[in-house]
């Protein structure tokens, strides 16, 4: 149960909040900015306390938040809309500190953290979404998706983030940079994330949103919301229930929105919006994981306190508990919002923020009339914050849309508020425009219209308007002298110049702040400095004389290069940067790096740096520490743990060969010479930062996985993590899918954490000194199974036969060339290749079909030369898999191993074909199939080693190819082994072909003979007469099933030279659609 609340936010949400707890009986403390002092909430709570971070920052300083709460007493925390009410990270804090969350729990909030993970959920719950594409890595890759959806026009949106921010129409190829360019600028400035994705732009829609109730075990609607009317993606007019909207649609719309809540088991207050097309057909774009600004219209249409049932279901109360158990209220009448900001329409129709102090603040009142704001008479607003004063909320009982239109336009027509400028009436000519009068509106309509309203005439005001103009703007400025006027309402930062001083033209004068932004005021002309009406710390309205001056022409412009400032020029705080960023390196490091020496080992950075040869890193949290300030402190720290023992960022690898969005890999590397390799607490959180760069930018990756597991010593976090099994990085690494593959690779020791780590791995390569185990020696020890030591632990010989170790290298130097190939084949085609005689194919396979003979020259002969990579070479025998290159098109390719048992399946060697066709359909990398095997490897011996499943693991894994496979039989052909080989079925690959020599039956030959003739052999009771019988028969089905019979009755596709078989493999990489 909520005993009391710490509202984090401000302004009308915050008093909403304190108004519905107090109904409550649960006290509440309200908090504030050194700049937000005189904010209205602060007036509504039952405790203030005052953050130490000026402006937005402060509201976003989750630790101090969380600290104030608990300092406060409070068990539970409000986030309100806006700053953080959508970061995983803060509920999960809230969490960790004891504290009750009022809103999703922080796994729901990272399954819709950004609107491709909502997608996603969205399409798993059967809810139709718009065509859209993966995050972009870059302009490149927004351009060739473009070019796919053959010029259909494009939205280009923020990953993460709201409010219409971040958001570009695209219907030119030509407009793509710029669009790319501003969309990421804005997305990055608002969200601290500028990443991109498309979707297709769908045209004369309106934007449905539906408001949803969930207590974690179901989920219940409240109606739906129009929020059609927007102005450049922001919404400017809501109303609820949506007018003319059909009920074969509303049913949609409120039943796929419930369903995408109980796909993720929803708890709180939510929101999913929607596109509407003119036909009926409706998509999904976003959720909101939170109480929307726009939530009072469903209240007044309901009946309920929305936030009293957000606190509720927070304190553990179910649906039934708060009355909706059942079917929801129905909604009586309309109601409409709409949104008072301090904004004015220029006349090229884009708005300007306005600000100052209010001389005058008079709000509508009357039935069917709400105002949630925060302003009152004498209130300066502050241009760190949103614009919004107040939100007018409108409510018709009699379902007239008229009459909802006419209420909210003389409401409007009441509002009096002097001092500063507002929208007011924007949207008074807004509700006056016939299309919204009878509702005809989508979500472009007002862009479309906002040229009328430039000319629209509002009717009279309904107040007497005695306003006083501002004294600051409208002062008489002494004869013979010119203001200096500030350009937007703004704090003073900084003023560089006194009474009396000469000022040339250019100048910078003063350094001004809003929104947290700060702006150099430049003198526009030359003079002497009279007078100086603020100073550091002042706030001045848009307009207001900053300084008066007397001009002199004799003051001449200042050059430019006296403005420039000295680009050579180091100033101290870069040199801070360069001294603390050289500490975490090589050459800053000579213990560390001598004890790498030591073991014939390079170190970190020299790996990252082979890796990127030819390319570029660039390093994400190179200046993160261990947990353990309060033991060693920073200086120790800085020295004992750079980059907390992990080194993550983005590099190029293969730079030069490939296209340079296919060289972009995520890279992460932990360190054994900081504590060991360990995992530590930030060094998790670094971990799950490149991941999530890796999901979201789509990136293949490696990571180098040398490490003793998980740090316990992480102790600045002892009172706040216990049992820290709630670390996500194992899950997201386990899940992270990208362009290639996920890379892992390990020299050196390798235990538990950093060995969960490497396992995961969709390809795994080790040198021949690593030792890869759950546990360490001491680990083992405390579990009572004996003490050993490390080297005893997982050698890395014996995790290349059990399969763990795909490639076993001689050391570091050979594991980066391994790595710097295998991630190649996933890359794209190379211009540069050689092909080797292919003459020499016509006499790999002997004469004698009962000779063994060796596989792997016939595949390096089939590719190009050099391009043959094995995986798994120690392991499974009787499988041969890895990738090649014809004519530099990368593939993978698996083969039967006639040297080992005789070609037959085992478990072991399907097991090993399963994982590799299920990589290869991961990536869409096509396959050959060489077949020569005898069929699956059968007895009791054969069963005991689960040779069923596994055999059906293979089937099934060539059936779910998404590339095409190329089956070329060499020899033998047997039984369901021989169909498994062809991804269970002659007819499924691109094309089945067979050598001359190959043989093809339902099983062996001479175990067909010997089970369909057993009678006529055993009659023949003469030894050499039964031999001679049994070799004529032989011989017969031989002759039934060549390679020739089987193609004259159309099993197979042809019967070719040997020599020709590297062009039919290229001729099928060229027919079949990749990529």
């Amino acid at each position: 149960m909520i005993g009391k609340l710490l509202i984090a936010n401000r302004g009308e949400i915050a008093i909403r909040i304190a108004r519905s707890a107090a109904g409550m009986g649960i006290k509440t403390v309200a908090v504030h900015t050194v700049d937000d002092a005189t904010s209205l909430h602060i007036k509504h709570a039952d405790e203030v306390r005052m953050l130490p971070l000026g402006g937005v920052a402060g509201y976003l300083d989750a630790t101090a938040l969380i600290a104030i709460a608990l300092e406060s007493g409070c068990n539970a925390v409000h986030p309100g809309y806006g700053f953080l009410s959508e970061r995983a990270d803060f509920a999960q804090a809230c969490a960790d500190a004891g504290l009750v969350f009022v809103g999703p729990e922080a796994g729901t909030l990272r399954m819709q953290g950004d609107k491709v993970s909502a997608r996603a959920l969205a399409e798993r719950a059967g809810v139709p979404v718009l065509r859209g594409s993966d995050p972009f890595a870059s302009v490149s890759d927004a351009v060739a998706y473009f070019d796919a959806q053959k010029g259909t026009p494009l939205m280009i949106k923020a990953v993460n983030g709201g409010g219409g921010r971040g958001m570009r129409v695209v219907r030119q190829r030509a407009e793509i940079e710029a669009a790319f360019s501003q969309a990421t600028t804005e997305a990055e400035t608002a969200f601290g994330d500028g990443a991109l994705y498309a979707e297709q732009l769908l045209e004369g829609a309106r934007h449905i949103e539906v408001q949803i109730v969930g207590d974690g075990s179901d989920v219940t609607h409240l109606w739906e919301r129009d929020c059609s009317m927007q102005r450049r993606h922001q919404k400017v007019i809501e109303l609820a229930p949506a007018p003319f909207l059909p009920d074969v649609s509303r049913a949609g719309l409120l039943d796929a929105a419930i369903a995408i809540g109980r796909a993720c088991q929803y708890r709180g207050l939510g929101t999913v919006e929607f596109l509407l097309e003119a036909s009926g057909a409706f998509h999904f774009i976003e959720a909101n994981p939170r109480i929307q600004v726009e939530h009072t219209i469903t209240e007044e249409i309901t009946g309920l306190d929305l936030v009293e049932i957000q606190l509720a279901i927070a304190s553990g109360a179910r649906l039934a508990d708060v009355g909706l158990q059942g079917p929801p209220p129905v909604p009586v009448g309309y109601g409409l919002q709409t949104r008072i900001n301090t904004e004015r329409l220029e006349s090229d129709t884009s708005f300007t923020p306005t600000g100052g102090r209010l001389t005058g603040y008079a709000p509508p009142s009357g039935p069917g009339v709400r105002i949630d704001g925060y302003a009152y008479p004498g209130y300066s607003t502050n241009p760190n914050f949103d614009p919004m004063l107040a939100k007018l909320v409108v409510h018709e009982k009699s379902g007239d849309l008229g009459r909802l239109f006419a209420k909210a336009e003389r409401a409007l027509s009441e509002f009096q508020i002097a001092g500063v400028e507002t929208n007011i009436n924007f949207l008074r000519g807004l509700l006056c425009l016939p299309v919204v009068a009878d509702w005809r509106v989508d979500v472009r309509t007002l862009d479309t219209q906002i040229t009328d309203l430039l000319k629209a005439k509002t009717g009279r005001e309904r107040f007497f308007n005695v306003q006083a103009e501002d004294a600051g703007s409208a002062m008489d400025l002494p004869a013979g002298t010119e203001a200096l006027r500030a350009p937007m309402q703004a704090m003073i930062r900084e003023m560089h110049v006194e009474v009396g001083a000469c000022i040339a033209k250019g100048q910078a004068i003063a350094v001004v702040e809003a929104m947290k932004m700060q702006h150099t005021m430049f003198a526009e002309a030359g003079g002497v400095v009279t007078d100086i009406f603020v100073g550091a710390g002042d706030t001045v309205a848009l307009g207001a004389p900053v300084l008066t001056f007397t001009p002199d022409d004799r003051l001449a412009e200042i050059s430019t290069e006296e403005a420039l400032p000295d680009p050579d020029h180091i100033r101290d705080d870069l040199m801070a940067l360069r001294a603390r960023v050289a500490r975490t390196l090589d050459e800053n490091r000579p213990k560390a790096v001598a004890r790498r020496r030591d073991r014939d080992q390079r170190t970190t950075r020299e790996i990252i740096d082979a890796l990127c040869v030819g390319g570029d890193f660039h390093e994400y949290g190179q200046l993160v520490l261990a947990g353990q300030r309060r033991k060693l402190g920073l200086e120790a720290l800085i020295d004992a743990s750079p980059a907390d023992g992990i080194v993550t960022g983005v590099g190029s690898v293969n730079a030069g060969h490939f296209p340079e969005t296919r060289s972009q890999v995520a890279l992460l590397a932990y360190d054994s010479t900081v504590m060991a390799g360990t995992q530590g607490f930030f060094g998790h959180l670094k971990t799950d930062r490149m991941l999530e760069v890796a999901r979201a930018q789509g990136l293949a990756s490696i990571f180098f996985t040398e490490g003793g597991g998980g740090r316990p010593n992480d102790d600045d976090f002892a009172q706040t993590v216990q049992s820290g099994l709630k670390v996500t990085t194992f899950a997201e690494f386990a899940r992270l899918r990208g362009w290639g593959p996920k890379i892992t690779v390990n020299s050196g020791f390798c235990f538990a954490g950093n060995a969960a780590i490497f396992g995961a791995g969709d390809i795994r390569i080790a040198t021949r000194n690593s030792w890869i185990g759950l546990a360490g020696p001491a680990m083992i020890e405390a579990g009572g199974i004996g003490s050993y030591h490390p080297k005893d632990i997982g050698p890395a010989l014996m995790h290349a036969k059990n399969g763990l170790v795909d490639v076993l290298a001689q050391d570091d130097d050979e594991a980066i060339s391994a790595t710097r190939k295998v991630l190649s084949y996933f890359q794209g085609d190379s211009a540069a290749w050689e092909a080797s005689d292919q003459r020499l194919l016509r006499h790999v396979v002997p004469e004698n079909r009962k000779k063994a003979y060796c596989i792997r020259p016939v595949i390096e002969a089939l590719g190009d030369v050099d391009s043959f990579m094995e995986l798994g070479g120690h392991h499974a025998l009787g499988m041969i898999t890895g990738f090649l290159r014809i004519e530099g098109c990368p593939m993978g390719v698996m083969s039967n191993n006639p040297q080992h048992l005789g070609g037959a399946l085992d478990a072991a060697a399907s097991a090993k074909g399963a994982r590799f066709l299920t990589l290869c359909a991961k990536f869409d990398l096509p396959v050959l199939s060489l077949c020569d095997t005898p069929g699956f490897m059968v007895g009791p011996e054969s069963e005991e080693q689960g040779a069923v499943a596994a055999a059906c693991d293979l089937i099934s894994a060539g059936a779910n190819l998404t590339a095409p496979m190329f089956f070329v039989c060499l020899r033998k052909a047997y039984g369901i082994g021989a169909q498994a080989m062809a991804a269970g079925s002659l007819g499924e690959p691109a094309f089945a072909i067979a050598w001359p020599t190959g043989e093809f039956g339902p099983m062996g030959l001479e175990g067909a003979v010997q089970l369909g003739y057993r009678k006529e052999l055993e009659a023949e009771t003469d030894p050499v007469v039964r031999e001679t019988l049994y070799n004529r028969l032989v011989s017969g089905l031989y002759e039934r099933g060549g390679a020739m019979s089987v193609a004259s009755t159309h099993e197979i596709d042809a019967v070719i030279d040997p020599a020709e078989t590297r062009g039919w493999i290229a001729k099928g990489l060229r027919m079949c659609v990749r990529g």
